[in-house]
């Protein structure tokens, strides 16, 4: 199992649902918020790899988390797109941490792409649209 790296502390904020698919940590860095996970048993598929739709998940978490929290106060936000590009594995016990490159957010919508790495192994990318809530 991979040692989860200094700096990371649980996840800020967390929901019924993102109980259910953690424990999750995050790290403040100089450009947004890095999410990472120990790979349990439970993110895993019958060969033993992380399942690509908790990938998906932690990837609208990450792109959208960082949109909306790059500003204060928060900006409201829904996800309107979601892609993900598999390009790697990653295996029980890894320690995954995704990085996110935040575009633009306006006044109606934010774009954001996001990265995750098995250490230094890029293993999966996504692009995220989110439409911007009116107050």
């Amino acid at each position: 199992m991979m040692d989860m790296p200094e700096g990371f502390e649980p996840l800020f904020r967390s929901s019924p649902y993102l109980d259910l698919l953690g424990p999750l940590y995050n790290k403040k860095a100089e450009d947004g918020l890095v999410i990472g996970f120990v790979a349990q048993e439970k993110h895993c598929n019958a060969r033993g790899l992380v399942h690509g739709g908790m990938l998906s998940s932690l990837a609208d978490v990450a792109l959208g988390y960082n949109a909306a929290f790059s500003q204060k106060p928060p900006v409201p936000m829904v996800t309107a797109s979601l892609t993900i590009d598999y390009a790697g594995a990653a295996k029980l016990g890894d320690w995954i941490h995704i990085e996110t490159d935040l575009q633009k957010v306006g006044r109606t919508m934010a774009f954001a792409n996001c990265y995750f790495f098995v250490g230094e192994k890029r293993i999966a990318r996504a692009s995220g649209i989110f439409n911007v809530l009116s107050s």
